[in-house]
């Protein structure tokens, strides 16, 4: 949309939007809550064919928006982009991503709780928010070097969460008898009418890596919600509190136009480093803070537990 009215994927806005600008920054604030809700449409449906019409229809889409625009260059990446997405979907990965959104969403109230536990980073990252040295060194490191920086700081944390997550789910993995409790009731599914094995088969290999994979997953979608959150609120302080004079001081005299994603946008790349920033120093804390964090636990990690062995027990019956 915004190259077929502007012609160009770089949007620049000086003084009053003109009315093909106007519609492009619509473009750009509904772009992210239209997807949302297409993607939960098609997630309803229901037919087969329905389905394969959309996944065909959308793929012919990407690859001819990308041959519009960029021309033979641009089509290796969307079809690397589409061929992610088919390998998500069929090993399951999109799967769990998705189950694990959900249950974000109904667990607002431990996001809620997690969230204001992360009220003293920010106020941590405030020192750096106000710290013209952090501010050229966002405006002057590259986007490859920051995004490697930021893949080694999201590698530690998974690999911080993945470990305590093992730890919390090791004794359900060490022994999967079925318990008898209401936590655990399948009344109404296809397995309450199986019988229950005495002596389980033991989990497979496989099925641990499955097991600790959904556990880590979910805990990583649900602290990347708070962190991006917690970063949304430095990047509109930004955008209130960074005039051109301040912009130039803290920047170094840095663009005020930035780039992410390919696509050029009126607001200062400085600022658009420093929110990436900011939001994986919160993902690190919160992700810290959540392992000692009894409410935390209580309300979260304790039903996840629980949902899994639910799983563990129909897989057993399954089994028989």
């Amino acid at each position: 949309m915004v190259f077929l009215v502007t012609g160009s994927s770089e949007v620049y806005v000086d003084g009053a939007p003109t009315a093909a600008e106007t519609v492009v920054l619509g473009v750009i604030v509904l772009v992210v809550p239209l997807a949302l809700v297409v993607g939960r449409t098609v997630a309803r449906i229901r037919s087969r064919r329905t389905q394969s019409i959309v996944s065909i229809g959308s793929v012919a889409i990407a690859l001819c928006a990308s041959l519009f625009q960029g021309g033979l260059a641009e089509v290796p990446t969307t079809i690397i982009a589409v061929a992610v997405v088919l390998a998500a979907t069929a090993t399951g990965i999109g799967a769990v991503l998705g189950w694990a959104l959900r249950l974000t969403v109904t667990q607002l109230s431990a996001m809620g709780a997690l969230f204001v536990s992360a009220l003293p980073v920010m106020l941590l990252t405030v020192v750096v928010f106000f710290n013209g040295y952090v501010w050229i060194l966002a405006s002057t490191i590259s986007q490859a070097r920051l995004f490697l920086a930021l893949s080694f700081l999201f590698a530690v944390t998974a690999a911080f969460i993945v470990s305590t997550s093992w730890s919390g789910v090791r004794p359900m993995l060490e022994s999967v008898a079925s318990p008898h409790g209401a936590e655990h009731d399948l009344s109404g599914t296809p397995f309450a009418a199986m019988p229950e094995r005495p002596a389980p088969d033991p989990l497979t290999r496989a099925e641990r890596f499955n097991v600790v994979l959904v556990m880590a997953a979910t805990q990583i979608a649900h602290l990347l919600v708070v962190a991006i959150c917690t970063a949304s609120i430095f990047f509109v302080l930004g955008l209130i509190v960074l005039s051109p004079e301040l912009l130039a001081k803290w920047s170094g005299g840095g663009p005020s136009d930035g780039t992410i994603l390919g696509v050029t946008l009126p607001v200062p790349q400085s600022l658009i480093h420093m929110t990436l920033v900011l939001c994986a120093l919160t993902f690190m804390y919160v992700s810290a803070r959540s392992v000692g964090d009894d409410e935390y636990k209580r309300d979260f990690l304790t039903p996840l537990i629980e949902d899994l062995h639910t799983t563990l027990v129909a897989r057993n019956r399954y089994r028989v």
